[in-house]
């Protein structure tokens, strides 16, 4: 068990220091094209601050994962740092932005603390300024913690990870249309180029278009389903920024700036904010993902919900085909028990689990039969 639990990343170690300003924004300059201005920190709720993390006219250390030592970038070409064209962005539960410029396979990780800067020399893609299908334009993290990347056309998915102070990146695939999307491909410039995306708890990514077209796939099925077009964006809006904030609440940004929205993934309707943002915004990112709602828990099969805990107890739903009692045990990062409690006549029951005063930090929840065989196991945040 310690072995497993070794591998879990903190998604939200450090969250609390984002508090209020708990997005991050890739944001341009007023221009008909893509031009890279900075990161800087978000607040969802009132719009943006002037905590700027990066622009282009800084001089910031850039260190090469291959090479082991800082170097030198060339500023007017399309493969460095602080290049013209950037429009994917992805923040760990450390406080690290992940990004990659739109004509380069490099990756390079921001470290929002020291500014420092570390490029992965990526040679598994090879995006081009003429084959807009080969860039990347969508990134977000995973409900494991690693940070997932995925070219306009689905032609390539890369899984970004980290361990032990090295980074890994591996090509996933392709993610194909599935059959029943008609005219609304994700593989079609028209339909779902661009955009942003995000996870939720249960392995599932939602790709938005910059033409408001809603995709979900899940990363064994590798197939986008379309979902619909988002409803009550202005005609102008360009989908191009989406993160999940503090509040677990859907946020929208556009390239052409404007006012923020929400967006309820249920129905697609999407509500303006107050926050007023009034410049271009290329991308968002988050330590976030979705998390399960109650409402969606099918009764006839096993689920520990929620997932982000911030009220001292999970509920345990076990399906009607579980029978006798059932220890239900909770292990913290490094492995070790911290709680042991058992329910009795578990057959179609819902449990509340009281899980006493954990500090803040990722749990891994385990349901187990009387002769020791695990039902169900998810990893909870606990806030």
């Amino acid at each position: 068990m310690k072995k497993s639990l070794s591998t879990l990343i903190l998604l939200f170690v450090g969250a609390s220091s984002f508090a209020q300003q708990d997005i991050f924004a890739l944001t341009g300059k007023e221009s008909a094209n893509i031009i890279f201005q900075d990161f800087r920190v978000l607040d969802s709720k009132k719009g943006i601050t002037e905590n700027i993390l990066l622009s282009g006219n800084d001089q910031p250390k850039v260190y090469s994962s291959k090479l082991n030592k800082e170097i030198s970038e060339d500023k007017k070409s399309f493969a460095n740092a602080q290049a013209s064209q950037i429009a994917t962005l992805a923040v760990d539960g450390n406080g690290k932005l992940f990004y990659m410029p739109m004509y380069s396979p490099n990756i390079y990780v921001l470290d929002s603390k020291t500014k420092e800067i570390t490029l992965l020399e990526n040679k598994l893609s090879n995006p081009t300024a003429c084959d807009a299908g080969s860039q990347f334009s969508r990134m977000t993290i995973g409900n494991d913690g690693n940070i997932y990347t995925l070219s306009n056309s689905g032609s390539q998915l890369l899984k970004i990870s980290s361990k032990n102070g090295k980074y890994t990146v591996e090509d996933l695939g392709i993610v194909t249309d599935d059959s029943g999307n008609g005219d609304n491909q994700l593989s079609k410039m028209q339909t779902g180029f661009g955009g942003d995306m995000i996870a939720d708890d249960n392995n599932n990514f939602y790709i938005f278009s910059a033409k408001g077209n809603v995709f979900k796939f899940n990363i064994n099925e590798m197939k986008a389903k379309f979902l619909g077009k988002m409803k009550g964006l202005p005609e102008s809006f360009s989908t191009n920024g989406v993160a999940v904030n503090g509040e677990g609440k859907i946020i929208l940004a556009s390239a052409k700036g404007g006012v923020l929205h929400t967006l309820k993934l249920e129905t697609l309707q999407a509500e303006p904010m107050t926050a007023n943002i009034n410049m271009p915004i290329y991308d968002l990112g988050s330590p976030y993902v979705l998390r399960s709602n109650k409402q969606l828990i099918n009764i006839d099969k096993n689920d520990i919900y929620p997932t982000k805990v911030s009220e001292g107890f999970v509920n345990v739903k076990l399906a009607k085909s579980q029978k006798g009692n059932a220890n239900i045990k909770v292990y913290n990062a490094s492995g070790n028990l911290v709680s042991n409690q058992t329910i009795t006549n578990i057959s179609n029951s819902e449990n509340r689990i009281e899980l006493g005063k954990l500090v803040s930090g990722v749990y891994l929840v385990n349901v187990e039969s009387e002769n020791g065989k695990t039902i169900i196991s998810k990893k909870i945040i606990v806030k």
